[in-house]
């Protein structure tokens, strides 16, 4: 049976990013519960490095000879480093124009922002997770973890799987978030994964936003 067609105006599949730079983070802090998770979450070296923001240089253009995937959207994200393997489901823009976070009560749960790319297609496409709940770690609560030339791999509703290679690691304030440099489409199938970090406070969660920069480097 051949793969379903997957479709869409293109006015979804590439919809500029714009004013949702900033607004793809609004959802994703939750409060830590204090029992087990009182250290917080792991934080990568960028948070001890000084304010000023880095620059992800991409992998150089020899790496990045692959052929990116048609449309299709994403049903699972699987991180063997971290033991991650969550379902996605689709978020878009709440009442008031936030990207909407996932349910925080189900902490396996991924969000695929479906107004953006589809994994493996040429652009960035961008997954989002919660670091924790009130009940304790969800599911990227290990993302800060991460290193360089580990993998990310994406499975789509038309049975094909995205892999992608992770080359950078950062943890970006969000009242300074570099949305250009995160969301910007470097002219390959890209993939970003996000979630909270940085400062912690009860009164205001986390200060800070992990984000994970990967390149697609096959598919299967």
């Amino acid at each position: 049976m051949p793969p379903k067609d997957f479709r869409v105006p293109e006015r979804r599949r590439r919809r500029p990013w714009g004013v949702l730079a900033l607004a793809m983070l609004s959802g994703i802090a939750m409060m830590r519960n204090g029992a087990g998770v009182a250290e917080g979450p792991p934080q990568p070296a960028a948070a001890a490095r000084p304010v000023a923001r880095p620059v992800v240089a991409p992998p150089a253009e020899a790496s990045s000879g692959v052929r990116p995937l048609p449309f299709a959207p994403a049903s699972r994200i699987r991180i063997p480093a971290i033991e991650v393997a969550a379902p996605l489901m689709d978020v878009g823009l709440d009442a008031d124009g936030w990207v909407a976070a996932p349910d925080p009560r189900d902490a396996n749960m991924a969000g695929w922002y479906q107004n953006g790319i589809a994994p493996g297609q040429r652009g960035t496409s961008v997954i989002v997770g919660h670091v924790d709940n009130k009940s304790g770690p969800a599911v990227f609560y290990g993302l800060g973890a991460l290193e360089k030339g580990q993998h990310v791999e994406v499975e789509r509703y038309d049975g094909r799987v995205a892999v992608f290679e992770i080359y950078g690691i950062e943890v970006y304030s969000k009242q300074d978030f570099p949305g250009p440099q995160v969301y910007g489409d470097t002219g390959h199938p890209e993939l970003r994964v996000i979630t909270c970090g940085g400062g912690y406070t009860k009164a205001g969660g986390y200060d800070g936003n992990v984000v994970v920069y990967a390149r697609m480097v096959g598919s299967r």
